[in-house]
């Protein structure tokens, strides 16, 4: 017997029993619809947050201050001040694997224009900061070298600040806004880069020159860290690497001899690919956890396969009594069965894929959530689809394959 005539058969026998072919086959769209659109979440989140991460600058690396042990308590790293211009000025000159570094000093406050204010933070920060964390002024310019070396009281816009601060829609370029007590003169406006998908508004903020704000704002001599953007991605270990030993030796921190133990680095180094590497290993098992739930139905689906071949065979013993007494082999018969349930899963995975991706695109659409279909989980669930026909329907088939043609027409 050719396996178009199987096919034949096995169609036939499906389309004789369409509710309970389909039935059978509804496990299989409810799991393959759910794994597709639980990858598809999964996915999409990973992207929107690595898109988010690129935002902020993929190739950034920051460094702060470390905490410190004194009299047997361990300080609050926010107050060391062991970070100083001399390092940003070390760096800046002898890391070759660095192409903008930038010092910061941080302010949080009340902004005033007028009757309006609005609380925001402002960041002491030179020219490099715009690339390091990739922003870009959109009106007017940024503050100068000439600026930073005079603590000029200049400052540019995050779009937040200046929608609540110039709610009129008013040039807000020359205007002299008040931090606190202390006057600054707009000019600069950032271009608008909204919300990232970690809830962070990237225009509530204001950069003035970093000599400005320690000088003016905070009196202080130290930084409160240092922002640098390596050459490319992938060069970011080799510049954190160079970057500790240059704050190591800046710091006359010791390192491990004979005699003695090697000094603790008194400062915290921790790059944008750190973060990407642990978001995306997060998501990573996330998604996998949500596709093995998901996948649970089908090993639901397959179980009502196997249980609706088992009824099938039951009920046409005496056809294959029949088929095999003009002369059918077993292996016709298990063909025959076997095609019957794949064309089940199949067909099952098929309107299940439909599902998934219309599923996936309504969350989407409604919930707004980032979705991102991917072709490798549409070939998986035709894979898996395919296999759970062939698993759950090998032991009945083999089971009417192996029927005695007597007992088999003689049966009731």
């Amino acid at each position: 017997m050719n396996y178009s005539n199987l096919f034949k058969i096995a169609i036939r026998a499906i389309a004789a029993n369409k509710t309970r072919s389909f039935l059978t086959a509804l496990g299989i769209i409810i799991g393959i619809a759910s794994v597709i659109t639980m990858l598809a979440i999964g996915q999409g989140t990973k992207q929107s947050i690595h898109s988010s991460i690129s935002e902020m600058g993929s190739n950034m690396i920051m460094i702060s201050p470390g905490a410190d042990m004194r009299g047997g308590v361990r300080q609050d790293a926010s107050s060391m001040e062991t970070l100083k211009l001399e390092d940003y000025e070390a760096i800046k000159n002898e890391c070759t694997y660095v192409k903008a570094v930038s010092p910061m000093v941080t302010s949080g406050g009340q902004f005033i224009y007028g009757n309006n204010n609005t609380p925001s933070s402002l960041y002491g920060v030179n020219q490099d900061y715009l690339e390091i964390r990739q922003l870009t002024v959109s009106e007017g310019q940024m503050f100068t070298d000439t600026d930073i070396k005079t603590s000029a009281k200049v400052c540019v816009l995050g779009q937040t600040v200046i929608d609540n601060l110039f709610p009129d829609g008013s040039d807000p370029i020359g205007k002299v806004i008040r931090f606190n007590s202390i006057p600054f003169r707009v000019v600069g406006v950032l271009k608008k880069k909204g919300y990232n998908s970690m809830g962070m508004d990237q225009d509530d903020l204001v950069l003035a020159p970093y000599t400005s704000v320690m000088k003016r704002i905070l009196a202080q001599t130290y930084l409160g860290g240092i922002q640098c953007s390596a050459i490319t991605e992938g060069v970011t270990e080799q510049a954190t690497a160079q970057i500790t030993e240059i704050l190591r030796r800046n710091h006359k921190l010791r390192d491990a001899t004979d005699t003695a133990e090697a000094d603790g680095d008194d400062f915290n180094i921790r790059s944008q690919e750190e973060l990407s590497n642990m978001m995306n290993s997060t998501m990573n098992m996330l998604t996998i956890l949500l596709a093995c739930v998901a996948g649970i139905s089908l090993i639901v689906g397959g179980i009502g396969i196997m249980n609706i071949m088992y009824v099938s065979v039951t009920e046409r013993t005496r056809e294959i009594g029949l088929r095999m007494s003009v002369g059918a082999r077993g292996i016709d018969i298990l063909n025959q069965f076997l095609i019957e349930a794949i064309m089940l899963s199949v067909t099952g995975g098929i309107i299940g894929v439909l599902f998934g991706v219309g599923a996936s695109y309504s969350i989407k659409a409604f919930a707004h959530w980032p979705i991102s279909i991917q072709p490798w989980s549409i070939v998986m669930s035709f894979a898996v689809c395919t296999f759970t026909g062939v698993f759950f329907g090998w032991y009945p088939a083999k089971k009417a394959a192996k029927l005695d043609p007597i007992e088999a027409i003689r049966y009731e």
